[in-house]
C-alpha cells in the first residue's frame, strides 16, 4: 500500500525529531511492505520567516490532500513579540480547524523502565492502581476545535484606561460536544470501560451543557462506568491518585492543561505522543489525522543531538494505528521503543535518578538507531 504523509517539521527540535520518525516509518514500510511518501511543508515560525504568516494557504491545501499529517513542533522566543494572529501557534489552530480534526488523544502511561523518572512515590502509585501496581495508564481525550481558543475575543476601551478590558469567549455547540464524547466512549470501550468527564460545572454554563449531553450519551453506553469531576479536583487527583483514571474527556482548554500535567508524571514530556482525529469525509480515503509529540520546540537544545525522538516516533505509530488501521505495524514500533528502553538507553530527559542503574545516556541519533535495530530484529 502507498500512503501520502504531509510532514511539517516546524521549529527548534521539530526537524530533528520528525526526521527520526520518518526514518522509522520508512524502515517499517520496508519491513511490512508499505510505501510512505512524504511532502515537506512549512508552518510555524519558519513559515513566518519565509512567508510572513504562520500557516500559508499552500501548506493547508497540501495537508488536506495528504492521507495524514506528522508535525514536529512550532514556536520559540524568536517570535514571541508577534501579534496574536501571527504567532507560530496559530498554525496549530489553523491546521486543526482546516483538517477537521476535533478529538485529541493523548496517552499518559508510566512505562516500567521510566519508574525512576516519575516524581510520585511508589506508594502513591500503588494506592490508586486497581491491581496495586506502581504505574498508571490514562488516555486524555481533548476537544480540539471549539471552546475558548476558537471563541470570540477582543479588547474594549482605551488601552491605557483603567476601564479597558479584554475578553475570550467559551462557546460549544451540541454537535461539537457529542462528537468528542462519542470518540471518548469508543476509546473507553476498547480499554478498561471507565470514563470521567472533567469540567467546571459549578461555575460555567458551558460545562453544565457538557454534563447534560454526557448524561444522555452515558444512558446509551451502560457498559461504560461514567463519572464527573471538576477540573481543579482532577488536577489534584492526577498527582494524588493517577491510577484511578482510565479515559478522561474534557474541553479544549482544560485538556490542554491536564495533559501537560499528566506528561510530567509519565517521566518526561519528551515521551508522549498525540493523535488528533476527525470524521471521515466524502472523497477521502482515510479520516483526517494529525500526529505530533506534545513537547515544545526546545530551541535551547536544537541541533545538539540532545532531543528525545521517542515521542515523535510514537506519534508515527499512532498514525499507523488511527489513520491507516495498521495495528501490527504500530505495535511493532511501540515494542521497538520498549526494547530500546529495556537495553538501558536514555536521552537526558528520561535518565533515572538511581545510582548504578546501568543506564547509558545517548543522543537523538543513537536512540532512533536503537529503535530501528530493534525493529529489524523483531
Amino acid at each position: 500500500m502507498n500512503y501520502s504523509i504531509a510532514l511539517v517539521p516546524g521549529d527548534g527540535i521539530g526537524p530533528e525529531v520528525t526526521s527520526k520518525a520518518v526514518d522509522v516509518l520508512k524502515f517499517t514500510g520496508g519491513k511490512f511492505g508499505h510505501i510512505f511518501n512524504f511532502v515537506e511543508l512549512e508552518a510555524g515560525g519558519c513559515a513566518i520567516d519565509a512567508t510572513g504568516e504562520p500557516l500559508p494557504d499552500s501548506t493547508l491545501e497540501a495537508a488536506r490532500r495528504s492521507d495524514a499529517l506528522l508535525l514536529g513542533a512550532v514556536g520559540g522566543p524568536k517570535w514571541e513579540t508577534q501579534p496574536g494572529h501571527l504567532r507560530p501557534e496559530r498554525a496549530l489552530l489553523g491546521l486543526r480547524a482546516g483538517l477537521g480534526v476535533f478529538a485529541n488523544l493523548r496517552p499518559a502511561t508510566l512505562l516500567p523502565q521510566l519508574r525512576e523518572a516519575c516524581p510520585l512515590k511508589e506508594e502513591v502509585l500503588r494506592a490508586s492502581h486497581p491491581e496495586g501496581k506502581p504505574t498508571f495508564d490514562i488516555l486524555i481525550v481533548r476537544e480540539l476545535t471549539g471552546g475558548i481558543y476558537f471563541g470570540e475575543r477582543g479588547r474594549e476601551g482605551d488601552e491605557k484606561s483603567p476601564d479597558s478590558s479584554a475578553f475570550d469567549t467559551e462557546r460549544y455547540s451540541r454537535a461539537e460536544i457529542e462528537r468528542v464524547l462519542l470518540t471518548a466512549y469508543d476509546a473507553a470501550a476498547k480499554r478498561r470501560g471507565k470514563l470521567c468527564l472533567v469540567d467546571k460545572a459549578n461555575v460555567l454554563e458551558s460545562s453544565r451543557f457538557w454534563r447534560e449531553i454526557c448524561a444522555e450519551i452515558a444512558a446509551a453506553h451502560k457498559n461504560i462506568e461514567t463519572s464527573y469531576m471538576y477540573v481543579d479536583n482532577c488536577a489534584m487527583q492526577l498527582v494524588r491518585a493517577p491510577g484511578q483514571f482510565d479515559v478522561i474527556v474534557t474541553s479544549n482548554i482544560f485538556g490542554d492543561i491536564l495533559s501537560d500535567e499528566a506528561s510530567v508524571l509519565s517521566g518526561s514530556i519528551g515521551m508522549l505522543a498525540s493523535a488528533s482525529i476527525g470524521a471521515k469525509e466524502a472523497g477521502r480515503k482515510y479520516p483526517p489525522g494529525m500526529y505530533e509529540p506534545i513537547h515544545g520546540s526546545a530551541p535551547d537544545i536544537a541541533g545538539k543531538d540532545l532531543a528525545n525522538p521517542l515521542a515523535a516516533i510514537l506519534s508515527a505509530a499512532m498514525m499507523l494505528r488511527y489513520s491507516f488501521s495498521l495495528e501490527r505495524e504500530a505495535l511493532a514500533i511501540e515494542a521497538a521503543v520498549n526494547s530500546a528502553l529495556d537495553s538501558g538507553l536514555r536521552t537526558t530527559d528520561i535518565a533515572g535518578r538511581a545510582k548504578d542503574s546501568g543506564e547509558k545516556i545517548v543522543g537523538t541519533n543513537e536512540m532512533a538507531t536503537a529503535v530501528m535495530k530493534a525493529l529489524e530484529n523483531a
